[in-house]
């Protein structure tokens, strides 16, 4: 298993496939290196493609206190190993932290994201204001899926009786709480997204590179809004929406759209 140091000392473990230009693939939520394999088989057809674990999921360290600049230099040190520029592939959360990577200015041509979570208008309830502390809360009172069950219920809007259907099943220990931590800190990538008011502009003002937004038919609602609404505020963004896609878009569907836009 290859591994990359963080700026901050903490290790970076990943996994390389393919043969051609580098583009790595930054997780949603929940997600591994192990899970975004799925997506890297397609693509490694054309591409280097570098899956790895975000810090605190894995084989990767975690070094505290969290911030969203410990992550982007974790995908520098990634791009500097692939020989210092890459293309990105961010999907939900991950798409947004793949947009502050660019905003940062590491060295990324390009970029494709699949349905960035935001929320943009009253099409479902904003995420409650205080969701990074009542989430760091739980956490300091070691209540790891209770950090899961709020993050889903309160920050994806899924119904109650869902993620209580969830906990019951035995991936919720064997997947879902091992990374429960790690929900943190997609809330506080996600913060000041999801309020339902118009994206922060200047948030991402510097991401002028050709970049594609992506989302599904079957998805939720608001996130095709979400959508719409980065591919207004980014001055060379290309939109394009898959029918019969849901928010775990299918690997086969994406791959070859995400390879198209890479190479053209």
């Amino acid at each position: 298993m290859p591994t990359v140091t963080s700026k901050d000392g903490t290790v970076i473990a990943y996994d390389r496939t393919g043969d051609g230009p580098p583009l790595i693939i930054v997780a949603g939520a929940f997600q591994d290196r192990k899970a975004m394999g799925a997506y890297a088989r397609p693509l490694a057809e054309q591409f280097s493609v570098y899956a790895y674990d975000r810090r605190g999921r894995g084989d990767s360290g975690d070094t505290p206190p969290y911030a969203i600049e410990r992550e982007i230099e974790d995908i520098a040190a990634l791009i500097d190993e692939a020989s210092g520029e890459a293309f990105v592939f961010g999907g939900s959360s991950g798409a947004v932290l793949a947009l502050d990577a660019a905003e940062h200015g590491l060295n990324i041509p390009k970029l494709a994201l699949y349905e960035p979570p935001f929320v943009v208008d009253d099409s479902r309830p904003p995420v409650p204001d205080d969701l990074v502390d009542e989430l760091a809360k739980l956490l300091a009172a070691g209540r790891r899926s209770d950090v899961a069950t709020v993050y889903l219920t309160k920050g994806a809007a899924m119904p109650e009786e869902s993620v209580a259907q969830m906990r019951a099943e035995s991936y919720w220990e064997t997947d879902v709480i091992p990374v429960a931590h790690t929900l943190l800190y997609d809330a506080i990538v996600m913060s000041g997204t999801m309020t339902g008011q118009p994206l922060p502009a200047q948030r991402w003002a510097h991401v002028t590179q050709p970049t594609l937004i992506i989302n599904g038919t079957k998805s939720f609602a608001w996130v095709d809004a979400a959508t719409d609404a980065l591919a207004k505020l980014l001055p060379n963004a290309t939109r394009k929406t898959f029918a019969d896609e849901a928010h775990d878009v299918s690997p086969e569907t994406v791959a070859p759209a995400i390879a198209e836009f890479f190479t053209s």
